[in-house]
This record gives C-alpha cells, sequence and structure tokens, in this order.
C-alpha cells in the first residue's frame, strides 16, 4: 500500500494516460511512509489530510491544499522515524505549491 501524489496545472482526467500534458510534479517515493502516516489521522482534530482515501483516489484544490498547510505540524509530531518525517515534509511542499499556483489540484493515487 502506499500513496503517491501528483500536482497538476489543471483537474486531471482520471486515467493515467490522458492526465499526463497537466502534470507539473509528482511525488513517488514516499508512498508506504505516507500511507502510514496518513492512516492516523485523526479527522476530528486534522481536518481534510484525514480526508484522502490511502486505499482509492482524492484530489484537492487550491483551497484545499492551502487549508490543509495548518494541518502539517501535527502530523510531523505523529511521525515515527525519518521516513515517514521525509514523506510530510514532501507533502508541505507539494501542498504549498498547490496552494500558490491558481488553478492547480493534488492527485492523491492510494494503492
Amino acid at each position: 500500500m502506499g500513496v503517491e501524489i501528483e500536482l497538476h496545472a489543471g483537474r486531471p482526467v482520471l486515467n493515467w494516460d490522458r492526465s499526463r500534458p497537466t502534470l507539473i510534479r509528482g511525488s513517488y517515493e514516499h508512498g508506504d511512509a505516507l500511507a502510514a502516516v496518513l492512516l492516523g489521522v485523526d479527522v476530528q482534530r486534522q481536518g481534510s489530510l484525514g480526508l484522502v482515501d490511502p486505499y482509492g483516489n482524492t484530489m484537492f484544490n487550491e483551497q484545499q491544499a492551502h487549508a490543509s498547510l495548518r494541518d502539517v505540524p501535527g502530523l510531523l509530531q505523529q511521525c515515527s522515524g525519518p521516513a515517514q518525517t521525509a514523506a510530510v515534509l514532501d507533502l508541505e511542499g507539494l501542498l504549498r505549491s498547490c496552494s500558490e499556483t491558481p488553478g492547480s489540484y493534488l492527485w492523491f493515487v492510494g494503492d
């Protein structure tokens, strides 16, 4: 199980081949560690990142990405090692990039 994240310039088509033209960058190396952190998120306390489905696809627009940035410090406190910390820091960078790019989306691709 793992979660990959892709930043797209516009809403991607949920089809791997057809979504390539909108891809800005992706995060593919932290999948298992990120999934483990996201499974531990308390939706009541940590907001929208708790809505990311580690087993399916979840899409955030730039406003949702911006709102999710406030949840990152709590996620960092939950990390159980360097792999999870690296995953959350990568997530933070993608959330920030999405929130600063008008019309962009983050696509969380679950396993």
